[in-house]
């Protein structure tokens, strides 16, 4: 048996998602000295397969690209689409202190930040939303500069890439759904292809990167970069404390047990996701939902690590606690089961409609995926699980979940019984166990409200938010179309976490707190380890990166200070 040691660093930061390698990079560039420590033998976590999204309000970024925006302006929009808190000062502490934290990284780590123009709050009509800019996204990063390192980032989900390992931007879609019918669109493929086929000469995948593997892929620059000691399949089995305080870690890896003293311990690791000791008193009552993140694979979540050491964690509050996606399920060709979070990608595109056990519409589809989840949870066991229902012409052209556009063969999926197919609507309701009268007359209601632009049940395609979803090729409303060319498809969708909203409460500089409300010394909170100051609600694109980004620079900054 091997005689345990004990290093010491400045600060010890656990999990190499966002918010852990941005408190990583910060603290280092405070001139600390930092060890990173990641259980998983590759860095990026959840953010690294996420869309890359980071919802900051009157950031500099969109200052700079003429898109006026005021604090003012986002408290009233969180007023309107959040439960009210009892204590507001950590969620002023992300709003006052984004811009800065934005500002830090741009100016100190690789990080480098784009708005998104045209991406609308998920509220649009509630006061003081925005049409874009709060919302910003990663600028595509050539992999190429990681070097070797590349390596260590965790790839995007397969399903979100093309010909094996092609990651492909926001813009680059539309180009993709006209390649038929336009001579610039199907030159602007062919150069993506070509060099797709010129990176795979010297890389395992594409190494244009975008959405959150780009982000993820300049954090892991940034730290190494910075001189951050990065220590990857190594897991922390419990912190170190001393009178109350926090004053590092015990790791393993191999099999070894050490010590790692430190001023700080900066917790990040993911969340309660994964925890099945924690996970189950934050869920909704008789709902086993799925979760669409990351699994590290970690004995023990930063909340339990935090709570062994005195930190409180959330009060339970059921479906407040999730942040939430319609998920489908299936397995890979290597076997390994897989979630598919439907977010954008097929639910508010024109010629697809949800249906319950009863074959009928219980919600507008375009909706935010967390809202649409809220309505299928309200709607209870006949929603659980509920059919996305589409046609051949819908298939081909957006797909639905797994199964990519412009398939040529559905057959894999079909055979799996991850995709319904059927010749007629009443055989498709059959197949996913639906009243084939009450499909059929769903189908045509919502058929003849589509050929005339409508959804008179819903109103979907009603605010800009579910248009920007849509197609905007289909005229007059880009959310609706007719599903009657046949055959038919069905998936089923379950509801699926993207993160717990519950976590270690924090105060605004992210110091964990005691069961009395002191912080306790030496221990700090980010990511999704941190009780989100959203309070259970999802107001827009990013509003767990957004505070992940901001509470790591604050945590970083924080612990790094002289004293």
């Amino acid at each position: 048996m091997h005689r345990m040691s004990t290093e010491t660093f400045d600060i010890v930061v656990i999990g190499a998602g966002a918010a852990g390698m941005t408190a990583a990079a910060v603290a280092a560039a405070e001139g600390r000295r930092v060890l990173l420590v990641e259980h998983a033998r590759q860095v990026g976590g959840t953010t690294a397969i996420s869309g890359g999204m980071v919802w900051v309000p009157a950031n500099p970024i969109m200052t700079e690209a003429g898109m006026p925006d005021s604090l003012d302006e986002a408290r009233a929009y969180l007023r309107s689409t959040m439960p009210p808190l009892d204590d507001t000062r950590t969620l002023e502490a992300f709003l006052e202190r984004g811009p800065e934290a934005i500002r830090y990284l741009e100016a100190k780590t690789s990080v480098r930040l784009q708005p998104v123009k045209t991406y609308p709050d998920y509220y649009p009509d509630q006061p003081g939303a925005t049409a874009g800019g709060r919302v910003l996204e990663p600028v595509p990063f050539d992999a190429s500069e990681l070097g070797p390192a590349f390596a260590l980032l965790r790839p995007p989900l397969p399903e979100f890439m093309l010909f094996g390992g092609m990651m492909i931007s926001r813009s680059d879609i539309p180009h993709l759904r006209r390649m038929g019918r336009s001579a610039a669109s199907a030159w602007h493929v062919a150069k993506l292809v070509g060099r797709y086929a010129l990176q795979r000469l010297r890389a395992p995948r594409g190494t244009t990167l975008y959405l959150g593997n780009a982000l993820a892929a300049r954090l892991l620059k940034s730290v190494r970069e910075l001189g951050v000691e990065l220590r990857i399949g190594t897991s922390v089995t419990r912190l170190l404390t001393s009178e109350g305080g926090v004053t590092g870690v015990e790791i393993e890896h191999g099999g070894r047990r050490d010590q790692v003293r430190a001023r700080a311990v900066i917790l990040a690791c993911g969340g309660i996701s994964h925890d099945a000791s924690l996970r189950p008193r934050y869920m909704p009552a008789g709902i086993d939902a799925l979760s669409a993140t990351v699994r590290s694979g970690a004995a023990s979540s930063g909340a339990a690590l935090a709570q062994a050491a005195g930190a409180r964690l959330s009060a339970a509050a059921g479906a407040r606690q999730g942040f939430w996606v319609p998920a489908s399920t299936f397995s890979r060709p290597d076997g390994s089961p897989a979630v598919f979070p439907h977010t954008v990608t097929d639910r508010g595109k024109p010629g697809v409609i949800a249906v319950d056990k009863r074959g009928r519409r219980f919600v507008n589809e375009a909706v935010s995926y967390h809202e649409f989840v809220l309505r299928q949870l309200k709607a209870g066991p006949d929603a659980l699980p509920a059919w996305l229902v589409c046609d051949r012409r819908f298939l081909w052209k957006y797909g639905l979940g797994s199964v990519k556009p412009f398939s040529l063969s559905t057959w894999g999926a079909v055979r799996s019984g991850y995709l319904k197919r059927a010749g007629t609507l009443a055989e498709l309701a059959r197949e996913i166990g639906v009243p084939p009268d009450a499909l059929e007359e769903t189908v045509q209601g919502f058929n003849a409200d589509a050929r005339e632009g409508l959804d008179t049940e819903f109103g979907r395609g009603s605010d800009i938010y579910q248009r920007h979803l849509g197609d905007g090729d289909r005229r007059p409303n880009p959310c609706v179309a007719p599903i009657e060319q046949a055959p038919f498809y069905a998936v089923a969708v379950r509801p699926a976490d993207l993160g717990m909203a519950a976590g270690v409460v924090a105060d605004a500089s992210a110091r964990a707190l005691a069961a009395d409300g002191t912080p306790i010394p030496g221990l700090y909170v980010c990511g999704n380890d941190m009780e989100s100051v959203m309070n259970g609600a999802y107001p827009g694109p990013g509003i767990t990166l957004g505070p992940a980004l901001v509470f790591g620079y604050v945590a970083g900054r924080h612990a790094a200070a002289p004293g």
